[in-house]
């Protein structure tokens, strides 16, 4: 490489003379061409544009962090983009790190180990943390309450759990929430867009991969069920400062278990209707009334209505696990019930006006504090500017959103676990592009072959901001699976279902939806995959659905307006879920 240089014309060197002037002056005596020191070639032109200042949300959280600390107090450490020292090296440097007390910001590679890598990333918005009451001895406030946060690990439950870590820490400057995940779960949620105030942590990968859950998920329950405690336990003792409270999945039943041992109080966060819970809590009195176990075929119309607080409910709009194969994962779920009792509080992602016969019923009859904190959606992402769309899908969707008509189209989504047979979705591919309605249609790694059954009505996109999407004005009916999470986010935009159940608790909210709020249409009464949805049937029901000036549809439409105006109404100032999560917080900053 050298021996050709003196063959160039120029020789450019990126360093500053000054650093090096007497090597360059020897050089240039040497050489025949010039020789120039153009450095340093550094980005600095960017600090003087205010435009080119902190555009990512990493950029934007580690300028933040940076603010807040005292002058020249952070050690900033990057060990390059190519080679590196080795993993065990860098384990001795973060246990150095963390003893040393020494704030830092730590600079991580994307090819590193993923283990190593996350825990970079979680490091460097990191302080060491103090016990909670102790000074830090330069002026800054300390930690009053540390709170650990774990869900169960599936989407429609991480999901709500860092909803809900987040409107914490929106409300409570001197709060600490560790937000534990499996690593996996960590690499699919990404380290960005989050408080400050909460951190990462993590236990190995103990259960079956989120890729194949679906495939045996009783196995996957039990995994759950059974080897997530002890690592989780593990950690729990490694954690400072000392934890002050556990928001729990109840899903993860053994984490009450957890709390009695350690003496520490645990919250019970569930993620599905307070109805579907009543129905769980009151599984006895099914049985008392010969509605378990039962022949669908013949008694599946037949009506429950001895649920304190559930209105007249069908047999068939029970969750699914009281009958077929959902029957062998029953036990768990009314194990899980059992153990809710026993924790200190217990929290529902639902808004308490959704459900208020049913919470009323359950607060008379327990004894520890109930709290409607929902809905535990992002919507104070609404709020934020700098969470424009970021991803090319996302910028796809509203771009395309932003040229239809108003109220004009039909978002479709169908869940990211379980979804429909394949059959199904060429029928309803056939149907949508019959009906001529405009539709925007997230079918994960199908996209590409829907978009082209669809024809050119619609929109087929393999993810979206789903909230964003319902929020827009274009969208003017929402084709659904029935998850919690989804429907939470249709009543809080104010839009209208079609339902389509598949599995668990879908069904009973179907029924909600359309019998209780009546702000849906069912798609069809039966309820899994075996009788079909002909494209013929869906091409009419979506046409008639989408009918903004028929009387049914104007009905329906102005419903699920005064239900958004009630949700919205829950988490302003002095509204239900936001007094709840200030009475939470002041219960929890007490101990």
């Amino acid at each position: 490489m050298c021996s050709w240089v003196p063959k160039a014309q120029y020789l450019v060197f990126t360093s500053v003379y000054e650093l090096e002037h007497e090597a360059l002056d020897a050089l240039k005596r040497k050489f025949s061409f010039p020789v120039y020191t153009l450095g340093p070639t550094i980005p600095y032109f960017n600090l003087g544009d205010e435009s080119k200042v902190a555009t990512t949300h990493s950029d934007l959280n580690y300028m933040k962090w940076l603010d807040s600390q005292p002058k020249a107090s952070v050690l900033y450490i990057s060990l390059g983009s190519f080679l590196s020292v080795s993993s065990a090296q860098m384990d001795e440097i973060a246990a150095g790190l963390r003893s040393s007390g020494v704030r830092f910001l730590k600079k991580g590679k994307k090819k590193e180990p993923s283990r190593w890598w996350l825990r970079g990333l979680f490091l460097f918005q990191c302080l060491p943390q103090k016990k909670p009451g102790m000074d830090s001895g330069d002026g800054e406030a300390t930690t009053a309450c540390h709170v650990v946060a774990m869900p169960y690990p599936g989407r429609g439950h991480v999901n709500p759990m860092m909803n809900l870590c987040k409107l914490l820490a929106s409300k409570k400057d001197d709060i600490l929430i560790t937000f534990v995940l499996t690593e996996e779960w960590l690499g699919l949620l990404g380290s960005g867009d989050k408080p400050d105030q909460v951190r990462f942590e993590t236990i190995p990968n103990v259960i079956p991969s989120e890729r194949v859950r679906a495939a045996d998920f009783p196995g996957f329950i039990e995994a759950v069920s059974t080897k997530m405690e002890a690592p989780f336990e593990q950690l729990l003792d490694r954690l400072e400062p000392q934890v002050t409270t556990i928001i729990a999945d109840s899903n993860l039943l053994w984490l009450v278990g957890v709390g009695q041992r350690k003496n520490i109080p645990v919250a019970s966060l569930w993620p599905m209707s307070v109805a579907v819970f009543s129905v769980f809590h009151h599984f006895d009195l099914l049985v008392q009334n010969q509605h378990f176990p039962i022949d669908l075929s013949e008694r599946g119309e037949e009506r429950v209505e001895y649920i304190p607080g559930i209105s007249s409910t069908r047999i068939l709009d029970l969750p699914s696990i009281f009958y077929g194969n959902g029957r062998r994962v029953l036990h768990r779920a009314l194990e899980i019930c059992s153990w809710v009792l026993k924790a200190q509080y217990l929290l529902f992602t639902s808004v308490y006006e959704l459900e208020h016969q049913v919470v009323d019923a359950l607060k008379s009859k327990f004894p520890c504090p109930i709290y409607t904190v929902g809905p535990t959606i992002p919507y104070l992402r609404l709020r934020d500017e700098s969470t424009s769309p970021t991803t090319h899908s996302d910028l796809d969707c509203m771009k395309w959103l932003d040229s239809q008509p108003e109220a004009s189209v039909l978002y479709i989504s169908l869940g990211s676990f379980l979804s429909v047979s394949s059959a199904q979705m060429d029928e309803i591919a056939a149907g949508l592009r019959s009906s001529r309605i405009g539709f925007l249609w997230v079918a994960r790694e199908k996209a590409a072959q829907l978009q082209e059954s669809c024809g050119d009505r619609g929109l087929v996109v393999p993810w979206c901001d789903q909230l964003k999407v319902l929020c827009h004005s274009s969208v003017g009916g929402f084709w659904t699976h029935c998850g919690w999470n989804s429907t939470l986010e249709a009543v809080f935009a104010g839009v209208p279902m079609l339902t389509l159940p598949i599995f668990w608790d879908q069904v009973p909210n179907s029924k909600n939806i359309v019998e209780d709020w009546k702000i849906g249409w069912r798609v069809k009464r039966e309820v899994g995959w075996e009788n079909l949805v002909s494209r013929e049937e869906i091409a009419g029901l979506v046409q008639r659905f989408m009918d903004l000036e028929s009387d049914e549809g104007k009905e329906m439409r102005n419903r699920a307006k005064e239900l958004q105006e009630m949700c919205r109404g829950a988490i302003a100032k002095g509204g239900s879920s936001h007094t709840n999560l200030d009475t939470f917080i002041s219960h929890i900053s007490q101990r």
